[in-house]
């Protein structure tokens, strides 16, 4: 079955590069367009795409806003944030928003594919650098408090699954992860699993803001982090 996927840029001339490109894999299928971060939003609850391509800067609503409203509205439609502005406020505000990646669009086509295919299956989508950057920006914010809601969902935790939340939140990866707790890459794929149900997050970025959010990770020096 192919991956519906609906396009969101004010420019004409982007969204029909996107639209060709598309049209050329028969396991991607656009199913709409939308010229502003209100229209896209509308034309998602209508369509239900397993992707959504969000421009940030759109009139009316950006793409920011509208991430954070189709997150409400449309849970099951992933955000894949597709913009030509390099800025770290960018992607600190679109992941937070319920983005779950974030590409250029300077991106070479078989890595938007790429990213497109990888976004519809459930991952997240931050190139290391990026979350690197995204984890100093947490590193220079203060927690706020636990809610009751975010203390019960930590308390389902196992030890060890409250051990890879907190590397999870260090923005290591499964390979470092399975070397820090002397575990099977696979083992740690579950663990990750069940972390990610326990918590209700789409997925291990939004485990790093959850980490962060409420204080199972505190500020301070990060390794470097890497993909899974």
């Amino acid at each position: 079955m192919a991956v519906t996927v609906l396009l969101a840029d004010d420019e004409d001339l982007m969204r029909a590069g996107l639209r060709m490109l598309l049209g050329t894999r028969a396991d991607l299928r656009v199913v709409g367009e939308a010229a502003d971060g209100a229209q896209a939003v509308r034309l998602a609850v209508e369509s239900r795409p397993d992707v959504v391509l969000m421009d940030v800067r759109m009139p009316v609503l950006d793409g920011v806003a509208a991430t954070a409203e189709l997150s409400a509205r449309c849970p099951q439609s992933r955000v894949l944030v597709l913009t030509t502005f390099e800025s770290d406020a960018y992607v600190f505000a679109a992941v937070r928003a319920g983005a779950a990646g974030f590409l250029l669009k300077r991106t070479p086509p078989e890595q938007l594919l790429h990213g497109i295919r990888t976004v519809a299956s459930g991952e997240a989508l931050l190139s290391p650098s990026v979350t690197r950057r995204l984890l100093a920006e947490f590193a220079r914010s203060a927690p706020p408090p636990a809610a009751p809601a975010a203390r019960a969902a930590l308390r389902r935790l196992t030890p060890r699954e409250h051990q890879v939340l907190q590397l999870l939140g260090r923005g290591r990866s499964n390979r470092e992860i399975a070397a820090a707790l002397h575990l099977g890459e696979a083992t740690v794929k579950t663990h990750v699993r069940r972390v990610l149900d326990k918590l209700g997050v789409r997925d291990r970025i939004h485990a790093v803001v959850f980490a962060f959010d409420h204080g199972v990770v505190r500020p301070g020096p990060h390794p470097g982090a890497g993909g899974e």
